[in-house]
């Protein structure tokens, strides 16, 4: 039986993407201006991005409790094999709702058998994860060689990433006051990454072209075998600047493919516009 895999929507990969490759999406929540919208599904990240330039502060939620349940249940029902590839339990509530909910419906179907495992990642990098996940499944790996593939990507994703403006991240709690402050002066850009699932600025450095150039050293220093990898990247309404990237990286590193998203609208709300993120493996 093939193995069913779900995925929310904080992975960053486009709506076309689930039906193609049949993985079930849960759709985290954006709210601007008191509307409700589904991330992905009814709303998409350039309103979100618009939206910020003018001056709004989008909300966002976790994947509805409910969704869990209702997804779960017919799984359960249809006795169903499952893995949900999870976002950062660091940076959104989601994973421990799947969890709580998880239980709940085990206590009615005990033999249930679906793992949810926390990435620690996010954005692309949970996205490249869920997308070799996907094809495993489709190609009738089992769900112990894919829960180990997921596991593996998952412990050995490097998320490098610029934004354009660190007092997004701070108004969400994403980093502190204090490192927004700093990256706000003299034109500076920082470069951030996660540890343990949690944001990190590490640099700062004056200038966009010598925050790409210093990204390509940190990946030079971190990477494994990138020639052979499937590097990601995703940006937040600046798609130019993105393939500017990916032409550095294809000169640098000649990788296998570079695959090109856009931070929806969940991510996005908080990053704002302008940012751009690298996704790579450090070990292969």
């Amino acid at each position: 039986m093939t193995v069913k895999i779900l995925a929310d929507s904080a992975c960053d990969l486009a709506l076309n993407f689930y039906s193609e490759n049949n993985v079930v999406l849960f759709p985290l929540k954006v709210q601007i201006n008191d509307q409700d919208y589904e991330d992905v599904k009814t709303i998409d990240s350039k309103t979100v991005y618009d939206a910020i330039r003018s001056g709004v502060v989008p909300k966002t939620s976790q994947v509805s409790p409910l969704l869990f349940e209702e997804v779960f249940t017919e799984m359960a029902e249809k006795n169903e094999d499952g893995i949900y590839i999870a976002f950062s339990s660091e940076l959104s509530g989601t994973y421990s709702t799947a969890v709580m909910i998880l239980d709940q419906v085990k206590e009615k179907y005990p033999n249930f058998q679906l793992t949810i495992v926390d990435t620690k990642c996010a954005s692309l990098g949970v996205g490249l994860v869920v997308m070799e996940a996907a094809k495993l499944a489709l190609h009738n790996a089992t769900k112990e060689e894919i829960i180990a593939d997921v596991r593996f990507r998952s412990e050995h994703m490097e998320h490098i990433f610029t934004v354009e403006d660190l007092d997004y991240l701070a108004k969400g709690g994403r980093v502190s006051k204090a490192s927004a402050f700093l990256g706000g002066l003299l034109n500076i850009k920082p470069i951030l990454n996660m540890e343990d699932g949690k944001l990190v600025p590490i640099e700062k450095i004056r200038g966009q072209k010598k925050v790409f150039r210093r990204i390509i050293e940190i990946m030079k220093e971190r990477g494994s075998g990138l020639n052979e990898q499937i590097i990601g990247i995703s940006h937040a309404d600046t798609e130019a600047t993105a393939q500017e990237v990916k032409e550095m990286i294809i000169d640098e590193f000649h990788p296998k493919e570079v695959y090109i998203s856009s931070i929806g609208s969940a991510i996005g709300s908080h990053t704002g516009p302008g940012t751009i993120s690298i996704f790579f493996l450090n070990q292969i």
